[in-house]
């Protein structure tokens, strides 16, 4: 896959993430208020930057063509997103004092689920 076509599906993913996070914010705002709203933005902007912080690690190795390495690659940018991830959470938790976790969680698992369906209807 070539560098700009990489950058394409990976600005269309994370469009894909963020209005799915969005929406999730606007549905929790309206049955729970501001701090349910804010809570899901958290939730899906972790995703989104932890999403950002593998795309950054797995484009180091792009020029690898040993199947090995590219595996090895691939396994390094899951394991930062995830690592970036619970950071970010622990953080937000920790700092965050009207915290809504329901709210949270459902704006993370949003971008998590709609990361997943981008990358499966793009034509790569």
């Amino acid at each position: 896959m070539s560098t700009s076509n990489t950058s394409d599906v990976f600005s269309k993913m994370l469009k894909i993430q963020l209005v799915a996070t969005f929406a999730v914010a606007i549905v929790a705002l309206l049955i729970s208020g501001l701090n349910a709203g804010i809570s899901a933005v958290l939730g899906g902007l972790s995703v989104v930057l932890g999403a950002c912080a593998a795309v950054l690690i797995a484009k180091r190795g792009e020029k690898n063509t040993d199947a090995s390495a590219i595996l090895i690659n691939l396994l390094k940018a899951e394991a930062v997103k995830i690592l970036v991830i619970i950071v970010l959470l622990v953080i937000i938790f920790n700092l965050y004092k009207q915290l809504v976790p329901f709210a949270l969680i459902a704006g993370l698992a949003a971008a998590a689920l709609f990361s997943g369906a981008a990358l499966s209807k793009l034509k790569v």
